[in-house]
């Protein structure tokens, strides 16, 4: 087909014009980028236009992409009959349940596409200021076909430095989503907004999977949509998890509570917000694969407002490097790159080094491979646990970065329990520096000392009065 005869997207199929709309409601980035040149008429099938149009008003009216439940309260409202009503919400369900595996390529076209249709209407405007023969309307012509080349290009130009001061200057402009662990939101000023990624940094077998869990419970418990990623744990252990979180019981004691559990299972699926567990395979799985699994859950109506996954070392690389130190790296600009763009908070565990095991404090140079890991987040967290903590379900916790409150501060002997999934920095064990915990590490060591010291002493004073007595 010639490209003249190219007037509206029946060419590339109704296929291609569902999954459009879905990649429209999924992607904030490029639904900003194609509104201000998408034509609702572009769409051959009726139904689909009317969508189109719904979505396109919207967007003009209220500079937003309405998401699923707020586009089909406005099809339903402005259907002409319960004939358009149907017919319209079959096609809204076919958008829902669209195959989103090829979302780039259906983005280029329609970018494509729509670009094309400004470049043809500029070239014909200049060519009706051409014929009137008016030289001194060159620049006007200029100005309009670089406005047509300029069409879909990414918006984000930068602002003011004063722009919107009230929004700046306001105690919520964060809104963040709270931990639940008490003492470490106060420290994050509440909690991780979207956008923000998060790392908890701890060697194997301390609690990540733990602590992953009790943000996401605590996230489900304030309403919010929470998509869990795990690659090593079997579904059943993270549900049990929940469950101790919501109960307080012990994981090895559940099976003697369950109608308790139970009642508290169906009390919490009735209320708003939701957890979504997901598994995915531990081997070629990366943040594009993780990405298109996202958008699909926005189409089918459930869009997370926090992702946790569990953990950042079980991601392959999309991209090809030498070093296996630049492919971590890369790993963790992706996933905060796709938390900017579907606006959504983000947390993930890094494994770290030998150096880590056992250790008192776990720092920032124990993380496992790469640095840039520790570099690309927002906000990291250390677990460390020595075995008398683990014994008796305590652990030393360090906030080694904050891009939004007081970093390297140490907090010992913090509540960490993964059978009850209880964590809390207690207040007594107030936060440390660094260098304090450091100076306290270094009395107690010479405590320890003098106390030897004193009892090599008593022992001889002891052994000399012994020898007298003899005598």
């Amino acid at each position: 087909m010639s490209e003249d005869k190219k007037k509206d997207f029946g060419y590339l199929g109704l296929d291609f014009q569902v999954r459009l709309i879905a990649n429209i409601l999924t992607d904030r980035k490029f639904a900003n980028n194609l509104m201000d040149i998408l034509d609702a008429n572009y769409f051959q099938d009726e139904f689909i236009r009317k969508i189109a149009i719904t979505i396109k008003s919207a967007f003009e009216k209220h500079e937003t992409v309405p998401d699923m439940g707020s586009l089909e309260m406005r099809l339903m409202d402005t259907a002409k009959d319960d004939i358009q009503r149907d017919f319209v919400l079959k096609q809204l369900r076919r958008v829902k349940e669209a195959n989103l595996n090829d979302t780039l390529w259906v983005q280029e076209r329609a970018l494509k596409f729509c670009k094309q249709q400004e470049l043809k209407r500029a070239i014909k405007e200049i060519s009706t200021i051409s014929d009137n023969g008016d030289m001194d309307d060159y620049d006007a012509c200029v100005e309009i076909l670089q406005k047509a080349l300029d069409t879909g290009d990414a918006k984000d130009d930068g602002i003011d430095v004063f722009h919107d001061m009230d929004s700046v200057l306001s105690d919520d402009f964060r809104k963040p989503i709270p931990t639940g662990i008490k003492g470490l939101d106060e420290c994050m000023d509440g909690g991780l907004s979207k956008g923000e990624l998060a790392v908890i940094l701890a060697p194997f077998g301390v609690g990540k999977t733990t602590m992953v869990t009790k943000i996401a419970n605590t996230a489900k418990n304030k309403e919010y949509n929470v998509l869990q990623i795990f690659f090593e744990d079997n579904p059943k252990v993270i549900q049990r998890k929940h469950l101790a979180c919501w109960s307080g019981h012990n994981l090895n004691d559940l099976k003697y509570h369950k109608d308790e559990l139970k009642e508290i299972a169906l009390a919490k699926s009735e209320e708003r917000g939701q957890i979504k567990l997901k598994k995915f395979p531990s081997a070629g799985t990366t943040i594009p694969h993780i990405k298109q699994y996202i958008r699909k859950q926005i189409a089918q109506g459930f869009r997370p407002d926090i992702v946790l996954v569990d953990y950042i070392d079980c991601i392959q690389s999309s991209k090809s490097f030498k070093e296996s130190w630049d492919a971590e790296g890369n790993v963790m600009r992706e996933f905060e790159t796709m938390l900017a763009e579907l606006d959504i908070a983000g947390w993930t565990a890094v494994q770290g080094n030998r150096s880590s095991i056992g250790a008192e404090t776990v720092d920032s140079t124990m993380i496992g491979g790469s640095i840039k890991k520790g570099q690309i987040g927002h906000f990291i967290v250390s677990i460390a646990k020595t075995l008398e903590q683990k014994d008796s379900g305590h652990a030393n916790m360090a906030i080694l970065k904050s891009r939004f409150g007081k970093d390297g501060i140490v907090f010992t002997d913090a509540i960490f329990d993964n059978g009850t999934m209880k964590i809390e920095i207690v207040e007594d064990n107030g936060g440390q520096s660094f260098l304090e915990k450091k100076d306290d590490m270094s009395n107690k060591g010479q405590q320890r000392v003098n106390s030897i010291l004193d009892a090599a002493k008593e022992r001889q004073k002891a052994l000399e009065a012994d020898e007298e007595d003899v005598l």
